[in-house]
């Protein structure tokens, strides 16, 4: 038998400090380079998106995959990136940890288009407000100065 899995992820993370240095010209730079870690892993990205301090990943990871490895080669490996490339000079870093939810492959459009839409999701909300709503919509237990 071979081995089948259907588990869509959004993966959120932030900016070390929740330093707003992601500037929006070169993020399309970033997200290509994130794609292409994830396409070596035979992951598939759906969307990805984000704004000055964060960013969204919608993704379903290839059964050989680990979440907590694939986010780490991520991080690590775009770090480097964004440094050697000098896309954007004010990045010190992506902060420790991340929060990742698995959704129905019947949510995944709606997830797209709110990915899409950081931008317009985040006049009204902060990253903290949508973080805390996210981990209360999925019934995770969090510890509040850990939103900081």
């Amino acid at each position: 038998m071979s081995t089948f899995t259907q588990i869509l992820y959004q993966i959120v993370y932030c900016t070390k400090y929740r330093s707003p240095s992601l500037k929006e010209e070169n993020r399309t730079e970033l997200y290509k380079y994130i794609w292409g870690i994830l396409k070596n892993k035979h992951c598939v990205l759906y969307q990805i998106g984000g704004i000055e301090d964060h960013l969204h990943i919608v993704t379903h990871l290839h059964a050989s995959v680990a979440l907590a490895d694939l986010v780490k080669d991520i991080k690590l490996s775009s770090a480097e990136f964004i440094k050697n490339q000098y896309l954007f000079p004010d990045f010190n870093g992506w902060q420790e940890g991340y929060a990742a939810f698995t959704y129905s492959m019947n949510a995944k459009e709606n997830l797209i288009s709110y990915v899409k839409n950081q931008e317009d999701h985040h006049r009204k909300k902060t990253f903290t407000e949508e973080l805390k709503g996210l981990l209360q919509e999925h019934r995770i237990t969090f510890d509040e100065k850990y939103l900081l």
